[in-house]
């Protein structure tokens, strides 16, 4: 079977190699074989290869935080999937055509839901649902600030955002990253290339009105950070769940002494972990309903196979592309027009 393999800490683009490897062994107990069907290219994923992740890994390691597959086979004693079942696996590794996970780490999705959009699941609408829901106490009506609007995660807290009844600000490093109809996104877009930091100020307060803003989240560190701070309100957190700027995250003085404002970090390994198994399938049930309904979509720039791992991992780098770059198997039937971009 094909894996995916980082041979070397370096550019993704050139350390991650396509090699054969032998078959999984069939499932003991407790566990399932997965046939993997589409991988998003997260940016956790280069960091990850490139050694600036939060963990690291010694090479050779199989990369690939999510995606969606469909079960195989099942082992002794599991008797709540069942071969054909469409999973998302919450264990890592998953840039592989087929693995071997524990049935507890593999979260079961309605049949005939949209694979590209189902591979980004685990990840994005999940770090979005819980920095809305498990930082601050938010009520309908509060108004929430974040960078990197245009992001996977960015999209995804913008429409969970507008069911809750919260109004968001969004911030995009470049004029034609702001939709055509900002409306639809259910945010406000404002453009914040760093050159003139009053500007960016007068337009967040004409896009609230003036309002206080509760909560920012930041996910791309350095000046970025400090923006967001200068701009909540007395007493409101900024959250860290990123470092897309490779910088680290700062805040002024005045705002941290004289208005309270704080920084935290945002990890959602971690969160998961504390979140309990009763939490985690209750968070996967919703978002599963609401990809079920195609209330989540997020942008897909293109698909690759796995075999052209250069190109993908190079695209996905590209901080100019508009969407994920996505593996996709064989086994998915996505994969004759490989290097297109994909449509919602």
């Amino acid at each position: 079977m094909k894996v995916l393999v980082a041979e070397r800490i370096g550019p993704a683009h050139a350390a991650v190699a396509c090699r054969i490897r032998e078959e999984p062994p069939a499932p003991g107990a407790g566990r399932v074989l997965v046939g993997m069907l589409a991988m998003p290219v997260n940016p956790a994923d280069l960091l990850l290869v490139e050694g600036h992740y939060g963990v690291r890994r010694d090479p050779p390691f199989v990369p690939g935080h999510e995606g969606v597959g469909r079960v195989l086979q099942v082992g002794p004693g599991v008797d709540t999937l069942s071969p054909g079942d469409l999973v998302v696996p919450l264990s890592t590794a998953c840039w592989t055509e087929r693995m071997v996970i524990p049935a507890s780490a593999a979260i079961r999705l309605p049949a005939g839901v949209d694979l590209l959009q189902a591979s980004m699941l685990k990840a994005n609408p999940a770090t979005a649902w819980a920095l809305l829901h498990g930082v601050v106490t938010l009520a309908p009506g509060d108004w929430v600030i974040q960078n990197a609007g245009n992001s996977a995660v960015g999209t995804f807290l913008n429409a969970q955002a507008a069911r809750a009844g919260l109004r968001t600000v969004s911030l995009v490093r470049r004029p034609d990253a702001v939709p055509a109809e900002p409306a639809r996104h259910g945010s406000a877009f404002v453009v914040d290339a760093g050159a003139d930091p009053a500007a960016v100020r007068d337009a967040i307060g004409a896009a609230t009105g003036g309002a206080p803003i509760r909560l920012a989240l930041d996910a791309v560190g350095g000046a970025a950070t400090q923006r967001l701070g200068s701009v909540v309100a007395d007493g409101a957190p900024v959250v860290s769940y990123g470092l897309l700027s490779g910088e680290p995250c700062r805040l002024d003085a005045h705002d941290t002494v004289f208005r309270d404002v704080s920084l935290r970090g945002f990890w959602l390994p971690r969160w998961l972990e504390a979140a309990g198994a009763a939490r985690i399938a209750s968070l996967y049930a919703e978002l599963a309903a609401l990809l079920a309904d195609r209330r989540l979509h997020a942008p897909v720039a293109a698909c690759h196979r796995l075999d052209d791992v250069a190109r993908a991992l190079a695209r996905a780098a590209d901080g100019g592309r508009d969407g994920k770059v996505v593996f996709v198997t064989d086994a998915s039937g996505l994969a004759a027009a490989p290097f297109e971009p994909v449509e919602p």
